[in-house]
């Protein structure tokens, strides 16, 4: 059975099938700013597994490898794809059908998250991007179907 996620409005959604290849906590700067968030859950999944459902998403380049997708009727982000993630679509946890489904495996860019922000959780902390962490965690070929 098919993960799915969809915006705000409901015009753009999503789905995927299989397992997730990681999910994790993002604290740099551009994901808060991009979804107005102290930090932001987020998914990976092969694109081979993903696609979109309903209305398209638009999508903004926020710089020259990195593409963002949101709702072009009510701006909800929804995923975020990168020339230095190939094979993979990342998705924002908050978009899931049931978001309480969403489990972190892990923190990135731990060094940039906010003082006044309490996460006490044992999760493993990386600084920097998902580039930093572990080869496995990124790995979008491992559960292709």
């Amino acid at each position: 059975m098919p993960t799915r996620g969809r915006c705000l409005c409901g015009q753009t959604s999503w789905e995927y099938s299989g397992d997730v290849t990681w999910a994790c906590f993002c604290h740099c700067d551009d994901c808060r700013r991009n979804c107005a968030a102290p930090v932001v859950g987020w998914l990976g999944v092969p694109i081979q597994n993903f696609r979109w459902t309903g209305a398209a998403p638009r999508t903004f380049q926020s710089s020259p490898p990195v593409r963002r997708h949101f709702c072009d009727h009510c701006g909800t982000p929804m995923g975020f794809e990168a020339d230095h993630y190939p094979g993979g679509m990342h998705l924002y946890a908050a978009t899931l059908e049931d978001p309480a489904d969403f489990e972190p495996q892990f923190h990135v860019n731990w060094q940039d998250k906010l003082p006044w922000l309490a996460m006490t959780d044992d999760l493993p902390k990386y600084d920097g991007t998902l580039l930093h962490a572990p080869d496995e965690l990124r790995d979008y070929d491992k559960d292709v179907l």
